[in-house]
């Protein structure tokens, strides 16, 4: 009886988490937004009660016209030193474009991943993680280098590389 109700509860928990996330994530800006159905993206707004401008909007919600594309997996790179991993750099990313092609960019994740996993291996073989890797000017090494390397695998339309998270670990 009482692994009968552990097991409830786990599966309990489960669902829960899972009906959280979904209401979570209903209005995420990385979620896919089916345009083909002739309906226009949910905004929270009505038409007609769009703020005049000049008027405050909220702060959370994008600019018309833009968007955003969070990868929902981190990136992990190793750090290698004399053939041994010393460390390793964990980054959560986000890829800033017009709202017209969000779609288009999240059809080429898997493209645009691996785009900026082999930019982040080729940072971390060149020392770019080393020392004060947060400094402006790293950061900004950093997000032109990631940048070329979406708009080449994804195109143009990418506006910017966002670093949500970057972390070192030592091994």
């Amino acid at each position: 009886m009482k692994k009968a109700i552990i097991a409830l509860l786990a599966v309990v928990a489960f669902l829960g988490g899972a009906v959280g996330g979904e209401m979570l994530g209903k209005g995420r800006a990385g979620a896919s937004v089916d345009h083909d159905e002739g309906t226009a993206p949910a905004t929270g707004e009505e038409e007609g009660n769009l703020p005049a401008p000049g008027e405050a909007t909220s702060t959370s919600d994008p600019p018309p016209g833009e968007d955003w594309f969070r990868f929902p997996n981190q990136f992990f790179i190793p750090i290698m030193r004399n053939g041994t991993t010393g460390a390793v750099m964990v980054l959560s990313l986000t890829l800033e474009m017009s709202s017209v092609s969000a779609q288009k960019i999240a059809e080429r994740e898997h493209r645009l991943r691996d785009a900026l996993l082999n930019a982040l291996m080729i940072e971390a073989n060149t020392g770019g993680f080393d020392g004060n890797f947060t400094s402006e000017a790293s950061l900004g090494r950093l997000r032109k280098s990631l940048l070329a390397a979406a708009r080449k695998a994804g195109g143009p339309e990418i506006a910017s590389v966002l670093i949500e998270d970057i972390a070192r670990q030592e091994q």
